[in-house]
């Protein structure tokens, strides 16, 4: 079917859905979005490679949809560190105990797809409980042996950005070994996505080698210079986690999720949806305890689904804990839930 730029809005919405319609699809009013939404993209420029930029990372966000999807039942973590780490070393074997632990507790292991740390976490896991989410690099990047062939949880980006949305999209905990730069990114990308709130609260645990001379100086330095400086807060070191030891670091995520399941926001009501239900009781304790978190006139409450849940059917029968989060205080919100999963 041939599209007029020139016709009418009205014209070209028609068309639009006569295309949804022939061709059959999930969400349409969301899928008509989409299509309009790549027209507007073809009138605003003609530089082709700002037009290729945004195929290619529809083609890639489409194919980890693809990819996960099959799997969404089944929580995942997300595993970084050095690709440089060599199978002979005591963190390399420490990832590996890591990774199978993982698995043994049912949880599957996302890594970046190549050797060390990455080669690591997918060996102690297991092929079958791993995805390999890979970068195209001029070096360091081939995909290791474990995840190679014709796995079907293996992505391969062009774009460091649709590879990092996959890592934390996908992900319910996220664990930390030494690593380079590209270690020390990630583990500030996601300490600032959820100190802002744009990812929603998850385990970040942080693995040291024996000796602590990693990660462990590295909270030296922020205790010592970020914090005495101003330059965070004190409710910031409940972001994350640091361990020696792989089974501490197992539990720290189970815990995570003992009581606490996910949350989301409908308009200004943060939902927080539970893995059993709370009592009276429990909403006195936490209104004593965190307070702080609350927007002014706002108080803890215990509902069922909310309307706009029902876009997540699959959610509906958890109970909820609601209330007008003041979308600031996201350290202590997951000090909040740590108290949750205590009850």
């Amino acid at each position: 079917m041939e599209l007029h730029f020139n016709r009418s809005n009205g014209e070209i919405d028609e068309m639009i859905e006569d295309l949804v319609n022939r061709v059959g699809v999930h969400h349409p009013k969301i899928i008509r979005e989409m299509i309009l939404s790549a027209l507007k993209a073809g009138q605003d420029t003609d530089y082709l490679a700002d037009l290729k930029l945004m195929r290619t990372t529809m083609k890639e966000m489409r194919y980890t949809n693809k990819v996960f999807g099959p799997y969404r039942g089944r929580k995942k973590v997300t595993i970084f560190g050095s690709a440089r780490t060599a199978p002979e070393e005591p963190i390399y074997r420490k990832c590996v105990d890591f990774s199978r632990m993982l698995a043994e507790h049912d949880y599957m292991v996302i890594t970046g797809g190549g050797g060390g740390i990455m080669q690591a976490g997918n060996e102690g896991a297991g092929a079958d409980n791993s995805f390999a989410v890979n970068i195209r690099l001029p070096f360091e990047q081939e995909t290791n042996p474990v995840m190679g062939g014709n796995n079907d949880r293996v992505i391969v980006y062009k774009y460091f950005f649709n590879r990092k949305v996959a890592f934390l999209k996908e992900a319910h905990a996220v664990a930390l070994f030494p690593g380079g730069f590209g270690t020390m990114d990630e583990a500030m990308e996601i300490m600032t996505l959820i100190q802002t709130g744009k990812n929603p609260p998850i385990p970040l645990v942080m693995i040291d080698d024996d000796q602590g001379d990693y990660w462990e100086q590295w909270f030296q330095f922020t205790r010592d210079t970020l914090l005495k400086k101003g330059l965070i807060s004190g409710e910031d070191f409940s972001l994350f986690s640091i361990t020696r030891d792989p089974a501490e670091a197992v539990a720290y995520i189970d815990e995570f999720y003992r009581v606490y399941h996910s949350m989301r926001f409908v308009g200004k009501i943060l939902v927080i949806r539970l893995n059993k239900p709370l009592d009276t009781d429990h909403l006195r304790i936490l209104t004593d305890e965190f307070h702080q978190i609350l927007a002014p006139g706002s108080h803890f409450r215990l509902t069922g689904p909310l309307a706009k849940e029902q876009d997540q059917p699959d959610l509906l029968a958890l109970p909820r804990l609601t209330f007008e989060f003041n979308n600031r205080n996201f350290g202590l919100l997951k000090a909040f839930i740590r108290r949750l999963n205590s009850f």
